[in-house]
C-alpha cells in the first residue's frame, strides 16, 4: 500500500514537471538548450577522399666533408681500425660525402603531376622522391621556389592521372571553423589531425608577407608542406611552422593562406618564377606620433619614405611623405598590408591608390611594375627588397679627427650644421643627400631615444625641406609655439637611406 502511495505521488510530480516545462501557469521552466557537438561528428568520409592526393616527400643532400676536419684516431692495429677507414674514408683514402636526409608533406594540385609543398622541405636537396598513398614511389623535379612565402612546386611523371585537390578560398574562413590537416608527421605518412582556426593574419616574421592561419590542429616535423583543409575537402592553407619548445604540437601552428599561395603555385607552373606586382616606393609604419605630426584622425596606412628611382612611381604621382591607406579597392590598416597587396597584383596592372597628402584624401592611377626587376636596378640606398619596409636606422659612421662643420647649433639634444664638403668628409655622406648634417647627440636625449646618431641629416622638418641650421632651428620653434608635442623629421642616414621620424618636444 506505502509503494502504491509513493507511485502516485511519484506520477502527480512528473505531470507538474510535464506541465511547468510547457508553460503552464506563471511558473513556467525554460526547455533545456539543445546542446550541439564540440567538434565534427565523423571526418571519416572526408578524410577517405583527400588521403591519396597527399604525398610524403623525401629529399637527400650530399654533404661533402671536409678534408682538414679532425677525424677519430685509433691505436695501429685495432680491431675497429677496418670499421673507421670504411665509415670516414673512401677508397682513395680522403674523407667520404655524406649525405644528408629530411622528410617533409606535399600534396598534388594538378592530375598532371604538379605537387605543392614548402621550399624548406626541399631546399639544398640533390635528390627529391615522392611518396604516395598507394605506396609508389616517384622522382621529382623542381619546377620552382618562392622563398619569400617558403613555397615551392614540384612535378613527377605519373603514368595516369594523379588524384588532386582543389584550392578553397581561405578569405571566407572564419576563426573557430573546423579544419583538417594531413601530412608526414615524423615519418609517418598519411596522419590526419583535426582543429580549428586559432586566428587570421598571423605575423611571426617568417618573410615579408606574413598572413599566417593560425590552427590547433597537430602539426609536427614533418607536416611541412602538407594541405590545411576546410570541412568541404578544399585546401585553404599549407601548413609551414610550428612554435614548440619541446618540438611536438602544442596546438600553435601556423599555415600560409591560399589567398596568397593559390596565384603563387601558378605563377611557378606557368613561369616557374614569380611575377610580383611593384609599386616602386620603401614605407615605414605610421605611429600615433607621426599620425598626429601629419593631423590624421586615424592611426592607419603605409607612410612613404622614399621613392624608388626608375620605379613605377617615380613620376610625381606618389611621393616621400604621402600615407597610402587604399590600395586597388584593398584598405591598408598598417605598413605590412601594402606589400602584400601590392605583390599579388598582376604585373602592369591600372591600379588606383587612394593616399594622404598634405592632410587631404586623394587618389592617383598607377600602372604596376614587377618586383623581380625592381630588385635588381634599387640603388644600393634603397632598402634591398623595394615596398617591404623601412630604411635602415643610423648606425654612427667611421670619423677621422677632421674639422666639424661651421654654423654649430642645437636643437633637440642634436648639435647641428650646414652640410658643406668638410662635413660630407668628415661623416662620409654621399653627395646626392642634401639638408643639415646632425653633428653630435646628446646621451639620453628625445633624439637619442629615436635612433638618430652623428652623421645622419635632417632632409625635412614639418614636411618642409631645409638646408640650414637655423631653418631648422625656426621650424622647431615655429612648431612648439602651436604647443606641438612632436617634430616630424625626414632624417638621410650617410649612404642616403629616408625615415621619417618623431621627436618629441622637450
Amino acid at each position: 500500500m506505502a509503494l502504491k502511495t509513493r507511485s502516485n505521488v511519484a506520477h502527480a510530480a512528473l505531470a507538474l514537471a510535464v506541465s511547468l516545462s510547457l508553460g503552464a501557469g506563471p511558473l513556467a521552466v525554460p526547455a533545456r538548450a539543445e546542446v550541439k557537438p564540440a567538434g565534427p561528428e565523423s571526418v571519416a568520409d572526408l578524410a577517405e577522399g583527400l588521403l591519396d592526393a597527399v604525398v610524403n616527400i623525401s629529399t637527400s643532400q650530399n654533404v661533402k666533408s671536409d678534408d682538414k676536419a679532425p677525424m677519430p684516431q685509433v691505436p695501429e692495429g685495432s680491431p675497429f681500425q677496418d670499421f673507421f677507414d670504411e665509415f670516414f674514408k673512401g677508397e682513395d683514402g680522403s674523407n667520404q660525402p655524406q649525405t644528408v636526409n629530411s622528410l617533409g608533406s606535399g600534396f598534388v594540385i594538378d592530375p598532371k603531376g604538379f605537387i605543392a609543398t614548402n621550399n624548406h622541405v626541399i631546399e639544398g636537396a640533390d635528390d627529391i622522391e615522392v611518396n604516395f598513398a598507394n605506396g609508389s614511389k616517384l622522382k621529382a623535379k623542381l619546377v620552382g621556389t618562392d622563398p619569400k612565402t617558403d613555397l615551392a612546386l614540384l612535378k613527377v611523371e605519373p603514368k595516369a592521372p594523379l588524384k588532386a585537390v582543389p584550392f578553397g578560398d581561405s578569405r571566407t574562413m572564419r576563426i573557430g571553423d573546423w579544419v583538417m590537416a594531413i601530412g608526414n608527421p615524423f615519418g609517418l605518412g598519411g596522419s590526419v589531425t583535426v582543429g580549428i582556426i586559432s586566428a587570421r593574419g598571423r605575423n611571426i616574421n617568417a618573410g615579408p608577407y606574413d598572413n599566417f592561419i593560425q590552427t590547433d590542429a597537430a602539426i609536427n616535423r614533418g607536416n611541412s608542406g602538407g594541405p590545411l583543409f576546410n570541412m568541404k575537402g578544399e585546401v585553404i592553407g599549407i601548413n609551414t611552422a610550428i612554435i614548440s619548445p619541446s618540438g611536438g604540437s602544442i596546438g600553435i601552428g601556423f599555415s600560409v593562406p591560399t589567398e596568397l599561395a593559390e596565384n603563387i603555385f601558378l605563377q611557378l607552373r606557368d613561369y616557374g618564377e614569380t611575377r610580383r606586382g611593384w609599386l616602386g616606393v620603401r614605407i615605414q609604419p605610421v605611429t600615433d606620433d607621426i599620425a598626429g605630426s601629419l593631423g590624421m584622425t586615424e592611426t592607419k596606412g603605409a607612410l612613404v619614405a622614399g621613392v624608388i628611382k626608375g620605379g613605377p612611381v617615380d613620376n610625381g604621382s606618389i611621393m616621400t611623405g604621402d600615407v597610402i591607406v587604399r590600395f586597388d579597392g584593398k584598405d591598408v590598416h598598417e605598413m605590412r598590408d601594402l606589400p602584400r597587396v601590392v605583390a599579388e597584383s598582376p604585373v602592369g596592372k591600372a591600379v588606383d591608390v587612394v593616399l594622404l597628402r598634405g592632410g587631404k584624401e586623394m587618389t592617383v592611377k598607377i600602372t604596376l611594375g614587377r618586383l623581380e626587376d625592381g630588385e635588381k636596378q634599387a640603388d644600393p640606398a634603397d632598402e634591398a627588397t623595394p615596398d617591404e619596409g623601412t630604411a635602415e636606422e643610423g648606425t654612427a659612421p667611421d670619423t677621422e679627427e677632421q674639422a666639424l662643420p661651421k654654423n654649430i647649433e642645437t636643437v633637440l639634444g642634436m648639435g647641428i650644421g650646414d652640410l658643406d664638403e668638410d662635413a660630407r668628409k668628415t661623416f662620409n655622406i654621399v653627395e646626392s643627400v642634401k639638408g643639415v648634417v646632425i653633428t653630435e647627440v646628446a646621451p639620453g636625449s628625445a633624439a637619442a631615444e629615436r635612433g638618430i646618431v652623428p652623421g645622419d641629416v635632417i632632409v625635412e622638418v614639418g614636411q618642409e625641406a631645409v638646408t640650414t641650421a637655423e631653418e631648422v632651428k625656426s621650424r622647431v620653434a615655429k612648431l612648439k609655439s602651436e604647443d606641438r608635442r612632436n617634430v616630424l623629421m625626414m632624417v638621410s642616414n650617410r649612404s642616403g637611406a629616408l625615415r621619417y621620424i618623431t621627436v618629441r618636444i622637450d
